[in-house]
């Protein structure tokens, strides 16, 4: 069995200002700063085999906190970004419907095989991530690792996981910093802990 932490990327300027991102990439906040020192105050003393990151840089230097507190280098995979929202990236989610009128109700409806200009479905997003994990998972039989990624990748699991389709919009939403502990065995996907953030103690918004 593998054991698997997922941890969503701490909070960035744009979530704060709920911005669409996607491949694009804006600044950690005060408290995405202060949630990284918290998981990595929090992961300091555990164990892993490996440590992996998505490739953009709130994932990154999410994994960095993490890493340079524990001692365990890291690497990067590109297929652990999140969504690529092609033209809707940048854009105030408030605005999504006044600027891309023709595109918004796809987007709104979570039609799961519309294809964003310039960017990706729904449907090809769980297909690229799923295989991207169980590749790590079969990499790594019988260990513990911990993966910093995003929204997108850790919904695609879960839903995977439970056998909810993925049109359906889960009624929670993967908070930034939460950890999410999933088991792999014998291609089969276990759910062990979900949004967790008991890590985060007294961290403030700021």
């Amino acid at each position: 069995m593998t054991q698997i932490f997922l941890v969503r990327h701490v909070e960035t300027v744009w979530n704060a200002e709920s911005r669409m991102q996607g491949h694009l990439d804006s600044p950690l906040t005060h408290t995405g700063i202060a949630q990284a020192e918290a998981l990595a105050e929090y992961f300091k003393s555990q164990r892993f085999a490996a440590f992996y990151s998505s490739d953009l840089g709130r994932a990154y230097e999410t994994m960095r906190h993490i890493s340079e507190k524990n001692g365990l280098s890291f690497s990067t995979i590109a297929c652990l970004r999140e969504k690529n929202f092609g033209i809707l990236q940048g854009v105030l989610k408030k605005e999504l419907p006044v600027k891309f009128p023709e595109i918004y109700p796809h987007y709104k409806a979570n039609d799961p095989n519309y294809v964003i200009p310039e960017g990706e479905s729904i449907k090809q997003l769980s297909e690229r991530c799923i295989k991207c994990l169980e590749e790590l998972a079969q990499k790594h039989v019988d260990e513990r690792i911990l993966i910093v990624t995003h929204h997108g990748v850790l919904i695609s699991l879960f839903k995977h996981t439970m056998d909810i389709p993925i049109e359906i919009r889960p009624r929670f939403n993967s908070s930034n910093s939460s950890i999410n502990v999933f088991s792999f065995q014998d291609g089969i996907w276990t759910l062990e802990r979900l949004g967790d953030l008991s890590h985060l103690g007294m961290v403030q918004k700021g």
